[in-house]
C-alpha cells in the first residue's frame, strides 16, 4: 500500500478521490505535526465517526464548517465562499463561474445566512442555516454522494441564493 501501517495518505483513500474536498477533509482530521494531511488510523477512525449516519448534525456540521474554513479563521468569508463555490462547481473554463456570478452568488449567501451581519457566516451562523426546511429537504435526498455533476451544481447555485449550501449532501447530513 505504500504507507505505514500507523498512516494512512489520503491516496490511499479511494472513495474520497472524487470527493472535491478530499485535500480539505485530511487536512482537517489529520493530527500530523508535518501539517501534510496525512492520516492516522485514529484520525481515520474520527473521519468515519463524524460523518457516519449515527453522527448528531452538531458534529457533522461543526466538521463541515472546519473543511469549508479554508484560511482556519473562524469564520466564511467572500475569499473561503468562493473557494468553496469554486470546489463544488468545478474549476475547468466550463463550468468556472464569472466574477459578476461569483460575487452574486457570495453575496446572496450572505445575505441568507450572515445574521449579524459582519460580512461573515460564524459557525452558529451556520449551525442555524441547516435547520431550515430547504436544507432539511436536501439533506435526504437519495443522491449518491460520491458523484458530482458540476454543470447541475453551478445550474444550482445560479438558479437559487442558496445554491452551494444544497449540496451539503456531499457530507451525507441526515435529520
Amino acid at each position: 500500500m505504500g504507507t505505514t501501517a500507523s498512516q494512512l495518505s489520503k491516496e490511499s483513500l479511494s472513495e474520497y478521490q472524487s470527493n472535491p474536498f478530499k485535500e480539505r477533509i485530511c487536512q482537517v482530521f489529520s493530527t500530523s505535526e508535518q501539517k501534510d494531511g496525512s492520516l492516522t488510523f485514529e484520525d481515520f477512525l474520527d473521519l468515519l465517526s463524524a460523518f457516519s449516519d449515527s453522527a448528531t448534525l452538531e458534529i457533522k456540521s461543526h466538521y463541515a464548517f472546519r473543511i469549508f474554513d479554508f484560511d482556519d479563521d473562524g469564520t466564511l468569508d467572500c475569499a473561503d465562499l468562493e473557494k468553496l463555490v469554486n470546489c463544488l462547481t468545478g474549476e475547468t473554463n466550463d463550468a468556472k463561474l464569472s466574477s459578476t456570478e461569483m460575487k452574486q452568488l457570495i453575496s446572496n449567501i450572505l445575505e441568507e445566512s450572515d445574521i449579524d451581519k459582519d460580512g461573515t457566516v460564524n459557525l452558529s451562523e451556520f449551525q442555524h442555516l441547516l435547520q431550515t426546511p430547504i436544507i432539511i429537504c436536501i439533506y435526504k435526498c437519495p443522491i449518491d454522494s460520491h458523484l458530482i455533476y458540476p454543470q447541475f451544481l453551478q445550474d444550482c447555485a445560479l438558479k437559487t441564493s442558496s445554491g452551494p449550501w444544497r449540496c451539503m449532501h456531499l457530507f451525507n447530513f441526515s435529520v
